[in-house]
């Protein structure tokens, strides 16, 4: 479980985020959703300490994020797995190079070791035989897949993914969605998403938290956010023709 509480962070005097609480449970896909500018971006960078907060707390399983020195904010790190929008990874390194990346950063397996590692994630994201391709030698879909064995190969307690759906198409999506479902579920992960994709919220959203202008402006699951009357909320989840299909059907 990590707790944000009370969470202020500006940049040259200009408020970004006004006193953020939330809960992100673990085994449960959490969703950060908002506009373009929200916050959320720098939300999750504070949490992962890339960017200091003004004041707050933020709390992994009830350690204090935010009072720990660099060598203990380094051991909990170890602990969390990214996924950056785009995939992030590296072009010059193959696909089970890019997996055994963190690997070799975080632990002191052997190269044998690494190796089986490395197998049994791409496995589990669905990818045979794709071990000695590089990045420029495979779909956009299976780039986001290699990120999220990469994001798992250290056996993270905490998962962020920073837009997983970005640049991919429907039915693409739809199969990523359900990989980070089943991965939170399957290793009872606490997972962060960002995300702008509706979609991706409706079908795995368990917990929600939409940011507007830097403030937490409403909270609840992905059945309560089609309920809700909250005008901020409404314009952004029905800003799409298939959203506003759905809203007829409530």
């Amino acid at each position: 479980m990590i707790e944000i509480k009370n969470i202020f962070k500006s940049f040259s005097g200009r408020n970004v985020l006004n006193d953020i609480s939330f809960t992100f449970e673990t085994g449960k896909t959490n969703m950060i959703i908002g506009e373009s500018g929200s916050g959320k971006t720098t939300l999750l960078k504070c949490m992962v300490g890339l960017n200091e907060i003004d004041s707050g707390q933020i709390l992994y399983d009830g350690r204090s994020f935010t009072d720990l020195n660099f060598m203990e904010k380094k051991e909990v790190r170890k602990e969390i797995g990214m996924l950056f929008q785009g995939g992030a990874l590296f072009d010059s390194k193959t696909v089970e190079e890019n997996v055994t990346f963190p690997i070799s950063m975080f632990t002191n397996m052997s190269e044998s070791e690494k190796r089986d590692r490395a197998n049994f994630c791409l496995q589990r994201v669905n990818l045979n035989n794709a071990n000695k391709l590089y990045p420029s030698e495979i779909s956009g879909g299976m780039k986001k897949r290699v990120a999220i064995a990469r994001a798992i190969a250290v056996q993270p307690k905490y998962l962020f993914c920073d837009e997983p759906n970005s640049g991919l198409d429907p039915k693409t999506s739809i199969v990523i969605d359900n990989l980070i479902k089943e991965i939170t579920e399957e290793y009872n992960i606490t997972t962060v998403v960002i995300t702008h994709d509706m979609n991706s919220v409706i079908e795995i959203g368990d917990n929600i938290m939409f940011i507007y202008k830097g403030n937490k402006h409403w909270e609840g699951s992905k059945h309560e956010i089609l309920k809700t009357h909250d005008q901020e909320v409404c314009d952004f989840v029905y800003a799409t023709k298939f959203m506003k299909d759905l809203k007829t059907k409530f």
